[in-house]
C-alpha cells in the first residue's frame, strides 16, 4: 500500500491543492484511495465535502495533527496531507509512514529558503529513502524572475523536481466543487493535465 506524504513546513505553499491531485489522480485509476488530512485547517477534509456523489471516491479517516493513525483496512492507495510547522514526533510519525515523499515549492524566496532547510530535514531523518523524495513547483510563471530562481535553487539540489505547474485559476475553481483534473473531461484542461504526466509517473513507479 503505497504512502504518499505531501509535506513542507511553509504554509501557503499549495500542499492540499497537491495532495487533492494526486488523490483523484488515484481514483481516476481504480484504487480505493484514503486522503489523510492531518493539518489543523482540515482543507483536504474541506474539499472531500464538496466533492460530488458522481466523481471517482476518495475517503478519508480519523487523523489529525495529534494522532498519525495507521489508515483502514482495504485501503490501497494513501495521501498524507500535512500541517505546515511539521517538526517533533508528528513528523517522524508521518515519515515512517510515508513510501514517497512530495515537496510542493513555490517561486519566493521565502519559500525556497524553508524548503532547503525541510529536505536538510528529511536527509536526516533515517525513516526517509532520500531516493524517495520529490519536489514540485506550483503556482509557477515562467516568464517572472522569481521563476528563474526557483529554477536555479532545484538545480542546485540533489532531489528530482518532477515539474512546474503553473498559476492558474483551474485549480480553485476545480477546488470550489471538489474536483481534480483527473475528474472532468480533459477540453481546457490539456495544458494543464501535460504538466501532470511526470508527476504521475513518478507515482506509478
Amino acid at each position: 500500500m503505497p504512502v504518499v506524504v505531501v509535506a513542507n513546513p511553509k504554509g501557503g505553499v499549495g500542499k492540499s491543492t497537491l495532495s487533492t491531485h494526486v488523490a483523484g489522480y488515484f481514483a481516476s485509476r481504480g484504487h480505493a484511495v484514503m486522503l489523510g488530512d492531518a493539518d489543523r485547517q482540515q482543507s483536504s477534509r474541506l474539499w472531500l465535502g464538496l466533492r460530488p456523489a458522481s466523481a471517482a471516491p476518495i475517503h478519508t479517516w480519523d487523523i489529525n495533527a495529534d494522532l498519525i493513525a495507521r489508515p483502514p483496512k482495504g485501503t490501497t492507495h494513501v495521501v498524507v496531507d500535512t500541517p505546515a510547522g511539521l517538526h517533533g514526533w508528528r513528523f517522524k510519525d508521518v515519515m515512517k509512514m510515508a513510501d514517497k515523499v512530495l515537496v510542493p515549492v513555490q517561486p519566493s524566496v521565502f519559500d525556497i529558503f524553508a524548503t532547503r532547510a525541510f529536505l536538510d530535514d528529511l536527509a536526516a531523518n533515517k525513516h526517509v529513502d532520500n531516493r524517495k523524495i520529490a519536489l514540485v513547483g506550483m503556482r509557477v510563471d515562467a516568464r517572472t524572475i522569481a521563476a528563474e530562481k526557483l529554477h536555479a535553487f532545484v538545480d542546485s539540489l540533489d532531489v528530482p523536481v518532477l515539474g512546474y505547474l503553473r498559476d492558474t485559476q483551474n485549480y480553485v475553481h476545480l477546488a470550489a466543487h471538489g474536483l481534480t483534473l483527473f475528474d472532468v473531461a480533459p477540453g481546457r484542461f490539456e495544458k494543464d493535465l501535460e504538466q501532470w504526466q511526470p508527476i504521475c509517473r513518478w507515482l506509478d513507479a
